[in-house]
């Protein structure tokens, strides 16, 4: 709304005479948004300036509700200045001129658990609903997200779809760093969807991996759950760089993504799910550190996703119905996903369009997966979209495996002791899902995206 009204002002100063009395209600609206950013010093200037452009427009008496509101409005930020509220929602431009007093030291009895997100919010619709499922969790203070990176081309415009979902879900102080391009090539750009919320901000860290250090430095001793919901590479890279810091800090990694058959070797090892195929090196060097070092891992892979597998109608209704932003978006892109995704599985396995999607995504995978049956209709009067019965919650159910309490009711995951510290598996195979009871976990995913969507916008009316 800033950048908005900043150019209706423009426009107004152009087009209307100086001091003219329709300048009044923008710049009133101008000061309301700037204290709901947080610039307590500016809007009381533009609430100054409204009552002089009044004055000189007005008799004693006219418009004195207009008036009084600006008074009113200046003596509430003259308090708040003197408090030092202002300016409380600004982040660092950059990690250049930030240090890590940006990140507070993290209280993790008041705030809950904290937690490091990489993801390729953009691709596909489930990491957006983890971040949906992830403000309900921080309101309920049992996670605490303290960077988000984004990996996979264009990952910085994947960096302003997640500051818009964050800040348009009510987590404003959630920091956000761009992450490295997931083991793709330079120069080529994976599928993005964007959004209307989607916003470059000042306060984007350039350097992801770096912002997960400051993250880890915040954090008290082994408290941090590093969640991978996309390519390892910037997971690798921070381990790689600082073993220390990890070890010291890291409680436990958490990945959406699958393993090797668990009786095969003494070690588990990393599997063809796409979040490991992307940098594979990097995949199989996340796991067999932290199996040298005694860091926990929980891995849930597609299997666990495929039985938990959710009606098309919670997207296209009960979310969809909250008229929340996010929500909305979701529902317009996931059909375009849909088709895009049907154009890849019917490229050959080697064809580069696929975008390094696993060879076993063909179209039988395909119709299994979201239509339940073993191909398409494809008569002129039937739709692909309408054919269409279940989506997979990948993401969000690996961000509701992280709380101790919703994996021990939902899941039964399948450890693995290696050098005394225990590995877990959510998903073992498509006979063995590790999934307590479907219709409870639908009922939990259900009730806390829904929640998450509409207590936001009570949060902002």
């Amino acid at each position: 709304a800033l950048g908005f009204l900043e150019q209706c002002l423009e426009i107004c100063e152009k087009f209307f005479s100086k001091n003219h009395a329709n300048l009044i209600p923008n710049l009133m609206n101008y000061g309301e948004v700037l204290r709901a950013t947080g610039n307590c010093s500016k809007a009381k200037e533009v609430y100054e300036n409204a009552i002089v452009i009044h004055e000189l427009n007005f008799k004693e008496g006219q418009k004195a509700g207009q008036l009084e509101k600006c008074r009113s409005e200046i003596q509430e930020l003259t308090v708040m200045i003197e408090e030092g509220k202002n300016d409380r929602f600004k982040l660092p431009r950059s990690t250049s001129d930030a240090d890590i007093n940006t990140i507070p030291h993290v209280d993790v009895e008041a705030t809950g658990t904290p937690i490091i997100v990489v993801t390729d919010i953009g691709r596909d619709t489930d990491d957006e609903l983890a971040v949906i499922l992830l403000a309900s969790l921080k309101r309920m203070s049992l996670l605490n997200p303290i960077a988000v990176v984004t990996t996979l081309p264009p990952q910085r415009e994947r960096a302003w779809l997640v500051r818009g979902s964050l800040d348009a879900l009510g987590m404003l102080d959630v920091p956000v760093g761009i992450g490295s391009t997931g083991g793709v090539k330079d120069g080529q750009l994976l599928e993005y969807y964007g959004g209307n919320y989607a916003r470059q901000s000042n306060g984007i860290f350039e350097d992801g991996v770096d912002l997960m250090i400051r993250g880890l430095k915040a954090s008290p001793p082994n408290s941090v759950q590093l969640l991978c919901i996309a390519s390892l590479t910037d997971a690798a890279t921070l381990l790689r760089d600082n073993e220390d810091l990890v070890l010291k800090k890291v409680k436990e990694v958490i990945v959406m993504g699958g393993l090797q058959p668990l009786e095969t070797s003494d070690f588990i090892q990393p599997d063809s799910a796409y979040n490991n195929y992307c940098d594979m090196p990097a995949a199989q060097f996340v796991y067999k550190r932290c199996q040298e070092l005694g860091i926990p891992t929980l891995t849930l892979s597609r299997w666990a996703a495929y039985e938990a597998a959710v009606s098309a109608s919670l997207l296209a209704d009960t979310l969809a119905s909250t008229e929340h932003m996010v929500a909305s978006n979701i529902r317009q892109v996931s059909e375009a996903n849909i088709l895009n995704l049907w154009k890849k599985v019917n490229y050959p396995p080697a064809d580069p369009r696929r975008e390094k999607l696993p060879e076993r995504c063909n179209r039988q995978w395909f119709c299994k997966t979201f239509m339940d049956k073993e191909d398409v209709d494809e008569r002129d009067d039937v739709s692909l979209w309408s054919q269409i019965k279940k989506f997979n919650m990948y993401d969000p159910l690996a961000v509701l495996s992280c709380v101790p309490a919703f994996r021990e009711e939902l899941f039964r995951g399948t450890s693995k002791m290696v050098n005394g510290t225990t590995h877990t598996l959510i998903g073992v195979s498509k006979d063995d899902a590790s999934i307590v009871q479907v219709e409870a976990l639908h009922a939990k995913l259900t009730t806390l995206l829904e929640h998450s969507l509409r207590r936001s916008l009570l949060d902002f009316s």
